[in-house]
């Protein structure tokens, strides 16, 4: 008679190791696991999903992760009734709960010269997204065909990009977005900025071939660059009111 085949999970990679290595210190003396609240619990599991589908992509399953977390999987869909539903709490997370307000602020501030504001705002964009949980998750998004990309892109053009074209017009004395909105050439100069840090992380987490230099001396670089010739694709001064 043919064995049924078992269930097996897959092994565990950096991140999801990580998650086992604690659960398996939150076990009592006697074996027992120490009893969460429901808010902890929650927590618990939306962290362990940001781990498991960072190391497995989406095609990861939900009893593997009840598995990895110990506990069972009608449990985990007390807290989350669909793997849909956890993917979505792992966007607000990672890609929206993540995001600091101040750095609208800081890119506006004309009383800091643009080049200082940009570097200091990609700098610190940059040490929130260049993680292998982000960049990896991020890939994944796009490769599964989920919303995540789209609508956090959305989310920046709205947030950062226009207000970096309004910048760099008010710094090269030319015409608000106001007054001649912003073209598609310009949204993919600012656009650009974003893919090429973005891609750091990409050549870090993904082909493991992390950048040689400093990150912000790298990123200086790049504002550097954009202002000495982004002035060729802004709308001409004479149209400036």
């Amino acid at each position: 008679m043919a064995r049924s085949p078992k269930s097996k999970s897959g092994p565990a990679g950096p991140l999801t190791a990580s998650r086992r290595s604690q659960n398996s210190a939150e076990r009592g003396q006697t074996g027992s696991r120490r009893r969460l609240s429901p808010i902890d619990r929650e927590k618990s599991i939306a962290a362990a999903a940001v781990a498991f589908f960072a190391e497995r992509g989406f095609e990861g399953q939900t009893r593997e992760l009840a598995s990895i977390l110990g506990i069972t999987q009608p449990l985990l869909y007390r807290y989350f009734p669909s793997k849909e539903a956890l993917i979505e709490r792992v966007y607000q997370d990672v890609f929206v709960g993540r995001w600091d307000p101040f750095w609208e602020e800081t890119i506006k501030d004309r009383s800091v010269p643009l080049e200082t504001r940009l570097t200091k705002f990609y700098v610190s964009y940059a040490n929130v997204i260049l993680t292998p949980e982000w960049v990896r998750l991020f890939m994944f998004a796009g490769l599964k065909n989920l919303d995540f990309n789209a609508r956090y892109l959305n989310f920046l053009r709205d947030r950062v990009f226009e207000s970096v074209v309004e910048e760099l017009r008010t710094h090269f004395d030319r015409p608000s977005i106001r007054d001649v909105p912003a073209s598609n050439i310009e949204i993919e100069i600012v656009w650009s900025i974003h893919s090429s840090i973005f891609y750091l992380g990409v050549r870090e987490f993904i082909y493991r071939l992390p950048p040689d230099g400093n990150i912000k001396d790298i990123i200086q670089a790049k504002i550097q660059t954009l202002l000495g010739g982004v002035a060729t694709v802004l709308p001409p001064a004479e149209h400036a009111t």
